[in-house]
């Protein structure tokens, strides 16, 4: 692109740059603050990655890829209604005076006539308040900062300059017929990935840790967390379990999570490969499915879904650590601390510098200058308070009738499967395999079930965190009752709760 990367651009190169080339989602590139001016040069592993233990990290040999079709300039009030009614949100540049940065809520109104625009945000919607016209305006500093990250302006005086520079962009349909990039040669073997091949390498083990995860897994490490930090499993169980109240044969026969009365409840899809290569699975499919439970209490009315950051739970070792862990862990975490979302702390699938988890590994924020190639930035970062996603209750369960009525009644679970070569190979279909003596080693979550008519087979809906261009867009489908890699044995459920529990009810397994 022609922009200065980390150090500033306009909203309608981008668009333009989207038009003229595909783009990946985040589970190809995640967000690493750091642009060709500072560090991450555009190669072709910086475009879609993926990275496995034991060796460098490679250009996956497919992924979806995405496009813009009409892109422009669009400003003033009339037009910019228009275009957010008739095709959606718009780019827009701002002026930042002091007042803003300290907005907490309400209809902003700027009076120093500040007009020079340094920042972008986008325009989702517009509306009238106490007879005041406003913007609708989703900024990107965290769902910490303003109305849960979103901030709403006067509408019609182009107040902070928001008026004034706008741009649009509209979609190429590539997901219809799931266009994807089938990566060539030269791209794999281009000498500008070398330079982002490396992976990460596990910190020194405890004696215990390594008693745990001395089998070579090709996947994250599984592990319970009573043999690594030698506690007892804990459950605090709601007085009523979902399958003492509802008879699981007379559910339907397909129920999925992402389409629930023509709606998709579920969380961001992940990748927990990159940037480096991390054994958070433990942490991605109990955070993914808490979330996915958030949404479904909210009935999907959040601005946007909610995302539990799984970099948290890393660092405070809430159950285990880039080396492995296990799921329960993290419902206690949910269940004793409060897990934030995304927006506080990045996935950088790396374990904390430091043994204790302080208020900088929990949620934060920096200002610039961006930092040069070589600089973690870190200086110029502090700690902030954040919103706390709780569970109420936290428990195992097993069997495909009570996880069917624990799916039903209350949204995705996190359960535990072996991984082999066949299932890393996934592409589509109901998978099925079958293994003598199972040994779970990795986590998913399951957010639903169905019946293929042709075959008359029940399977699951399962959700990996290896990225859309593993399996179906990231999901899979494995078959239900047997065969099935022991998906069915070890699954972990939790309420979610926006307050602390007050009473705690342990019953040690």
């Amino acid at each position: 692109m022609n922009d200065d990367g980390c150090h500033g651009g306009e909203a309608l190169s981008a668009f333009e740059f989207m038009h003229n080339s595909d783009v990946t989602d985040e589970t190809c590139s995640i967000y690493q603050a750091r642009g060709h001016d500072n560090g991450i040069e555009c190669a072709p592993i910086n475009i879609c990655k993926n990275c496995q233990p034991g060796s460098d990290c490679f250009v996956p040999d497919q992924y979806y890829t995405y496009r813009v079709d009409e892109f422009g300039p669009v400003s003033g009030e009339q037009a910019m209604m228009q275009e957010i009614y008739q095709r959606g949100p718009i780019a827009c540049g701002i002026a930042i005076p002091d007042a803003l940065e300290q907005y907490t809520g309400g209809i902003f109104h700027d009076t120093t006539g500040n007009m020079d625009i340094v920042h972008d945000i986008s325009v989702v919607g517009y509306g009238v308040e106490n007879g005041v016209k406003y913007w609708t305006v989703r900024n990107s500093w965290g769902t910490h900062w303003g109305e849960n990250g979103f901030f709403r302006v006067v509408r019609g005086i182009n107040n902070i300059n928001i008026e004034s520079d706008c741009a649009f962009a509209t979609p190429v349909d590539t997901w219809t017929n799931r266009t994807m990039h089938v990566t060539t040669e030269t791209e794999k073997k281009d000498p500008k990935n070398d330079k982002y091949r490396k992976n990460s390498v596990y910190p020194q083990r405890t004696a215990a840790e390594e008693t745990f995860l001395a089998a070579d897994h090709k996947t994250c490490k599984r592990v319970p967390q009573s043999a690594i930090f030698k506690g007892a499993l804990k459950e605090v169980k709601p007085t009523v379990m979902p399958w003492e109240e509802i008879d699981a044969s007379t559910l339907p026969a397909d129920y999925d999570w992402r389409n629930v009365n023509n709606t998709n409840f579920l969380s961001w899809n992940k990748n927990q490969h990159i940037p480096v290569y991390c054994g958070s699975c433990w942490a991605q499919g109990t955070t993914s499915s808490l979330a996915d439970r958030f949404n479904i209490l909210l009935k999907d009315h959040n601005p946007t879904p909610i995302d539990l950051a799984a970099q948290t739970i890393i660092n405070c070792q809430a159950g285990g650590s880039c080396n492995g862990g296990d799921p329960s862990g993290v419902y206690e975490y949910a269940f004793e601390t409060g897990i934030p979302d995304v927006s506080c702390e990045q996935y950088v699938a790396k374990n904390s510098d430091e043994d204790t988890c302080g208020p900088m590994d929990l949620c934060k924020d920096c200002r610039g200058p961006p930092p040069a190639e070589g600089d973690d930035g870190q200086a110029n970062c502090w700690a902030v308070d954040y919103k706390k996603y709780y569970v109420s209750n936290y428990y195992g369960l097993s069997g495909a009738n009570k996880m069917k009525a624990e799916i039903f009644k209350n949204g995705p679970i996190s359960c535990g499967l072996m991984v082999t070569d066949g299932f890393e190979a996934y592409k589509g279909g109901i998978y099925s395999e079958s293994s003598f003596f199972p040994m779970i080693n990795h986590e998913i979550a399951i957010v639903g079930w169905g019946l293929d008519q042709a075959t008359n087979t029940e399977y699951w809906v399962g959700r990996n965190s290896w990225g859309t261009y593993w399996g179906d867009y990231g999901f899979f489908k494995i078959k239900m009752h047997s065969d099935n890699l022991a998906v069915e044995t070890d699954c972990t459920a939790g309420i979610p709760s926006f307050t602390k529990p007050s009473k705690k009810m342990e019953i040690f397994q």
